[in-house]
């Protein structure tokens, strides 16, 4: 862009263009301007290089953002914030975990856009413990509750499945969108409270405000818990009306909603008209309603082509076998296991043949002491 002109590049129209690279989505471009920034000398302005970092994280490379991040010789809090964002962004909590410790050891002023990230970690690690403690200090230290803070506390109270925490939060805020009702709505939804998680959906109908795909995502696990195949069937086709594409979670949480009622011709059907080919979880979602309703008809194929997409995974072959041998089909059991051994694939010791399909990560057992805050 600056061929044949008399502009030169310098550290106030680099980072410009870098942010402008970011918010485009531009790779190729923006990997070229890092490469103009190193032969112009000014890769090493804080300014560019700050930029040359939010772009790398907002791409997903934060090997390269580590990278650059790691041999700037000063940095200052909006650089720290932003690769602590990174890591929580792209679900790399105990990397975030590192950065945040590194933060603290060095005085970094911790402010309200720290936390969010610092939420978003202790949500997707599961620590209810460390996440109340975050809560703590943004009262204590007064941080207005801004919308994303107020957001970013929701979210880590569902995802440690402290609801009626979740739920108090958000009705204390000021202010709500539709990612604070989303929130609230799949976190009961997943966890079985039907009748609050749908409740809050017609509330926030009524409110005027536009439902997302975590939204009906929420709103169509409910169903599934609740045995509500209509309403479910009615909420799916709510996605295209509301210009939304259904993604995999959404069929697989509809193939799960017809598979625990023992549809389970429909669900092979639906499946089979996905207009992408169906993933692990889908197909997961259908084996589960075999083995509860003892179809072993429907069981055979869906099985049959897990093992296809994931010949490594020993639970579909067990399955499979125990199916043909609980309907008397102990031939065809036998070669099923004769299968894993010829594949030597081997059963892991206690895993579960069907995953959860709970988004609460365990906590986990690392020493967290030092986000007592």
């Amino acid at each position: 862009m600056w061929r044949g002109s008399h502009v030169r590049p310098d550290d106030f129209s680099l980072p410009l263009v870098l942010r402008a690279c970011a918010g485009s989505g531009s790779v190729e471009l923006g990997n070229s301007i890092h490469g103009l920034c190193v032969k112009t000398g000014w890769a090493v302005s804080l300014f560019v290089a700050s930029a040359l970092i939010f772009m790398y994280v907002t791409f997903g490379n934060l090997f390269y953002a580590r990278v650059l991040f790691d041999g700037m010789s000063k940095r200052d809090a909006v650089l720290w914030t932003a690769i602590l964002a990174g890591y929580a962004q792209h679900g790399e909590p105990m990397l975030g975990l590192q950065v945040f410790r590194e933060m603290v050891d060095v005085g970094v002023t911790l402010d309200g856009v720290v936390m969010v990230s610092l939420l978003l970690v202790c949500g997707q690690l599961g620590c209810l413990k460390h996440g109340k403690s975050v809560h703590g200090w943004c009262v204590r230290n007064c941080l207005v509750f801004e919308l994303s803070l107020g957001n970013a506390i929701v979210d880590m109270y569902v995802k440690c499945a402290a609801l009626a925490y979740a739920h108090r939060v958000f009705v204390e805020m000021t202010e709500t969108d539709v990612f604070s009702w989303s929130s609230l709505i799949l976190g009961y939804g997943l966890s079985g409270n039907v009748s609050i998680s749908l409740a809050l959906f017609d509330q926030m109908h009524m409110r005027g405000i536009k439902p997302n795909d975590v939204t009906f995502l929420g709103v169509l696990s409910a169903c599934a818990h609740g045995g509500l195949v209509e309403e479910a069937r009615s909420h799916f086709k709510m996605i295209k009306h509301y210009g939304l594409l259904a993604g995999f979670k959404h069929y697989s949480s509809m193939v799960d909603c017809l598979g625990r009622a023992g549809l389970l011709e429909e669900a092979e059907r639906f499946i089979e008209e996905m207009p992408m080919e169906p993933d692990e979880a889908v197909l997961g979602a259908i084996l589960a309603g075999c083995r509860i309703h003892n179809n072993v008809e429907v069981g055979e194929r869906i099985a049959k082509k897990l093992i296809r997409l994931k010949p490594e995974k020993a639970g579909y072959y067990v399955l499979l076998s125990n199916m043909y041998a609980s309907a008397g089909r102990y031939d065809e059991a036998e070669i099923i296991r004769d299968l894993m051994k010829e594949k030597n694939v081997s059963k892991v010791p206690g895993y579960s043949l069907i995953e959860s399909k709970s988004s609460f990560p365990p906590s986990q057992n690392e020493d967290l002491d030092f986000l007592e805050i």
